[in-house]
């Protein structure tokens, strides 16, 4: 540590997952918005399209639960993944109600791409943690945010 560095005492935070979640996420939000800049593409678009590649024919109802983002912010990036001809929106058999998504070739092509951008942002992570480390870790953070999931709307 450098004499300008001082080093703080976590205190009354010190088993406290929030700051250190806040602190991982304003890093990697950082580094995704630079390395996504040259891809002209809205804030989110990387995580629907790859969640869209690895699950054709979910619903825009699916990938708002697992992106974290609104129904209406889904729907917009949906409409643009279509306009560029990324994806593709249809209904869903048996179900009229439902649309299920797809993506084209070319929006296969562009999540590759796109993802290896974003993959590059987090070598820092995959360096610091050996690969049973990390496979620990996204456990970690899935159990964490299934369990808050499960606790919502209880008051504490």
């Amino acid at each position: 540590m450098s004499e300008d560095e001082f080093a703080m005492d976590w205190g009354v935070l010190s088993n406290a997952v929030g700051p250190r979640i806040r602190l991982l996420r304003n890093a990697l939000t950082a580094r995704s918005v630079s390395a996504m800049a040259g891809f002209d593409m809205p804030t989110g678009s990387m995580s629907v399209m790859a969640l869209i590649a690895a699950n054709p024919g979910c619903s825009q109802t699916d990938l708002a639960e697992h992106t974290g983002l609104n129904k209406s912010a889904i729907a917009g990036l949906v409409d643009n993944l279509e306009k560029r001809g990324l994806a593709e929106r249809t209904t869903a058999p048996g179900d009229r109600r439902r649309n299920v998504l797809k993506l084209t070739e070319k929006g296969l092509e562009l999540t590759e791409e796109m993802q290896k951008a974003a993959n590059a942002q987090e070598d820092d992570i995959r360096k610091a943690l050996t690969e049973r480390e990390l496979k620990k870790f996204i456990e970690f953070l899935e159990r964490s945010i299934a369990a808050l999931e499960k606790g919502q709307g209880k008051p504490r």
